[in-house]
């Protein structure tokens, strides 16, 4: 039986930042199509940032993609800031901005982290409570995403997961609030044990910029409190990377 330490990163290197978005929209829809075919419902969380930008936009242009049964489609996201959904800062926002008004899916079944409470705590509690709604879950069963889509941040971080936050890796909690500490905008993640549940994660990367840091994550000992994103280390044989070549010099 392998260990997680015997695994080696699924990379799948693009020319730019283009064939990213595409591979993106291809990856997506296998995934969805895969999953609804099996169980006729399609969960997935998305993450914001530079990076999906023009994938998202793909998602509300390509017909391959707006051909999707969007209403079978459960969308949840990764993070968010806590601000308000229509404020520029929102991951929510960037969604709703590319693809989301382009796209058949119901209402209901767009599931935004809430930022409208005075307290912060509140609304990671009932976005937990959505999510076991949603995916219909007992007490302490943890929710099994049908494809996670996460970035990478230039110190390693990765959903809001940053480095020497101390976040809560060990815990019990679907969603946990990360308080700011450099920024000055606290947010809301998905926690450790729901990223490493999920069937599937992909790890988008693009750009010069993260060339040594992505060379670093894939070359250093595991350490989750330096780089969160080697809290998938443990499931890397889920996870596909797709990192443009600007992205790949290094490695």
């Amino acid at each position: 039986m392998e260990t997680a330490a015997e695994y080696k990163p699924n990379l799948e290197i693009v020319t730019d930042e283009e064939s990213l978005a595409q591979r993106s929209v291809e990856l997506f829809i296998s995934t969805a199509n895969k999953a609804i075919r099996a169980k006729d419902a399609f969960y997935v969380a998305i993450s914001g940032g530079h990076t999906p930008r023009r994938f998202f936009q793909l998602l509300g242009e390509l017909p391959k993609a707006k051909a999707l049964r969007w209403d079978r489609v459960q969308l949840f996201w990764v993070d968010e800031r806590y601000v308000p959904p229509n404020s520029e800062p929102s991951n929510y926002k960037l969604a709703a901005d590319t693809f989301l008004s382009k796209v058949a899916i119901p209402k209901d079944n767009i599931h935004r982290i809430p930022t409208e409470y005075d307290d912060v705590k509140v609304a990671a509690e009932i976005y937990e409570e959505t999510i076991r709604n949603v995916f219909s879950l007992s007490e302490n069963r943890i929710p099994v995403f049908d494809l996670i889509v996460l970035g990478m941040g230039v110190e390693g971080h990765t959903g809001s997961l940053f480095p020497n936050s101390y976040a809560p890796f060990d815990t019990d909690n679907l969603a946990s609030v990360v308080y700011a500490l450099h920024e000055k905008l606290n947010r809301i993640t998905l926690t450790n044990p729901v990223l490493c549940a999920a069937s599937h994660l992909a790890v988008l990367v693009s750009g010069e910029e993260k060339a040594g840091i992505l060379k670093e994550v894939l070359t250093s000992e595991p350490d989750e409190v330096r780089y969160p994103i080697h809290t998938l280390w443990p499931v890397l044989d889920k996870v596909t990377w797709l990192v443009d070549s600007a992205a790949a010099k290094a490695i």
